[in-house]
């Protein structure tokens, strides 16, 4: 906004307002320009934190996951009634531990469930009753017996 002086005042300049305020010449010393703002901060302290959280998560599965890791290596006789499965144990000691092995049919229901005991690591055949024919067969998990 600017105010202009009467044509009849001669001592009189046009004025501005502006909502700076206005110090006294060498009264408070120099102005500084204001900082840049560093947009790439966030951004790489997002970055850290997220490297961060993934290697904690990484250590701390390793330390406390699932010791016991089962994998079905395949399916033999399938029928109406029943289904044999082979499945591989992976344990860190010599325990018995028992494993939950599901049979599921074309729609996904289960139609057989069996909690077999493993006595020792390796290759375990087992035969589990169904209601219908199976089409899946999965270990759930092992633990100790």
């Amino acid at each position: 906004m600017t105010i202009l002086a009467h044509p009849s005042d001669t001592l009189c300049e046009a004025v501005t307002l502006s909502d700076a305020p206005v110090f006294p010449p060498g009264r408070y010393g120099r102005r500084r320009a204001p900082k840049r703002a560093r947009r790439w901060l966030p951004a790489i302290g997002l970055a850290l934190l997220v490297v961060g959280t993934l290697w904690l998560a990484q250590r701390l599965y390793g330390q406390y996951g699932d010791p016991y890791q089962p994998h079905v290596s395949g399916v033999e006789q399938v029928t109406d009634s029943s289904v044999t499965v082979v499945f591989t144990v992976s344990k860190p000691d010599a325990r018995p531990v028992t494993c939950r092995v599901q049979a599921k049919d074309a729609t996904g229901a289960e139609v057989g469930y069996a909690q077999v005991p493993v006595a020792s690591a390796g290759t375990v055949r087992t035969t589990l009753p169904t209601s219908r024919r199976a089409v899946a067969v999965d270990v759930l998990g092992c633990r100790p017996a």
